[in-house]
């Protein structure tokens, strides 16, 4: 017989002061922000929330000093159905799982994409993930990026993962290649938005969040350059864009970086080369944060995929003039 697992929230929260006045639904969204409010609102309709021991309504006003005990048993809050996907899994244990994400994987279903994401094997690799806000996904990668991403498998880590997130104390590094050439470090620091006409994309706006961008020089080629980036915020296309509004855009980005248009003097081979690139040129290469469980701090690195090493080649072959070389050889290290 199939065992179902279930996990629980059991808390008991004294109401500071300050939070007099404030609704019970919404002092709990504080709490619990990776919870929906109507996900929290059926918690106390269903009488899972108790205030100094009493059934409560969401709309109930707090005074102060109560205590909220909350007994939550947390149900499948997941629609999707697992599918089993063969997963890069770095490293896994009872917390969390690493994954190397390719290329042309979706993270999350969406319109006209039902299946075939991460989301979908994350479910079928272990069934507990459905209990958990998006399968424990706690942040994403575009289709069309490859490279790492941690997933959480206990509500512990899930809510430790999104406060670093939060907090921007998880280190991101990404490996990419930009058109033009780029000559020293610099800082990018430009909010993003949603674009006011193109609502599929994101642009450079005044109204944006703050979106922070470094990165440094690996390598110069005649006509392009590669860079090692570090994210002090993670917005939605954060790199492209950022690199789009300073006129470097990512080879082969089909959004931001007129993947098509080439310079003149491109070795004609070379130009067929980067034409037919089938994706941005970007990689997540690295990812360092607290491991939630044990407090230490983890780092993981992976190699750059075969697309991207290619790619490398044929810019050294037909692009370069000079040869400070980054051979992609990333490590892996493992917590203890």
């Amino acid at each position: 017989m199939n065992q179902q697992n279930i996990q629980f929230i059991r808390q008991n929260i004294q109401v500071a002061i300050e939070k007099s006045g404030t609704r019970l639904d919404h002092f709990l969204v504080e709490i619990f922000p990776e919870y929906s409010r109507s996900t929290i609102q059926k918690w106390i309709s269903d009488g899972q929330v108790r205030v100094n021991s009493e059934i409560s309504k969401a709309k109930t006003k707090l005074k102060g000093f109560e205590i909220v005990d909350i007994d939550v048993e947390l149900k499948s809050n997941v629609e999707n159905l697992p599918q089993e996907i063969d997963l890069n899994i770095i490293f896994e244990d009872d917390s969390l799982l690493v994954i190397n994400k390719p290329a042309g994987m979706l993270v999350h279903p969406g319109a006209g994409n039902p299946d075939g994401t991460l989301l979908n094997g994350l479910l079928a690799h272990n069934n507990s993930q459905s209990l958990l806000p998006r399968a424990g996904i706690v942040h994403r990668l575009d289709k069309m990026t490859s490279g790492l991403m941690v997933v959480a498998k206990t509500t512990q880590a899930y809510n430790s993962l999104v406060e670093q997130l939060k907090t921007h104390t998880v280190a991101r590094e990404y490996f990419a290649i930009v058109k033009g050439i780029l000559n020293k470090p610099n800082v990018i620091d430009l909010p993003i938005g949603r674009h006011k006409t193109q609502r599929t994309k994101m642009a450079v706006t005044i109204n944006g969040k703050k979106a922070v961008t470094h990165f440094n020089i690996v390598e110069n080629f005649k006509h392009y350059t590669s860079l090692k980036i570090n994210l002090e915020t993670g917005r939605t296309h954060q790199i492209r864009v950022h690199m789009h509004y300073v006129d470097y855009p990512l080879l082969g980005d089909p959004v931001y970086g007129n993947h098509l248009r080439v310079a003149p003097d491109l070795e004609e081979g070379l130009k067929d080369v980067v034409r037919s690139f089938p994706r941005q040129a970007l990689h997540a290469k690295l990812l360092s944060f607290t491991h939630p469980k044990t407090g230490k701090q983890v780092t993981f690195k992976c190699k750059l995929p075969d697309d991207i090493l290619d790619l490398l080649d044929e810019l050294r072959d037909f692009d370069s003039f000079n040869t400070n070389e980054d051979d992609g050889d990333w490590e892996v290290f493992y917590p203890e």
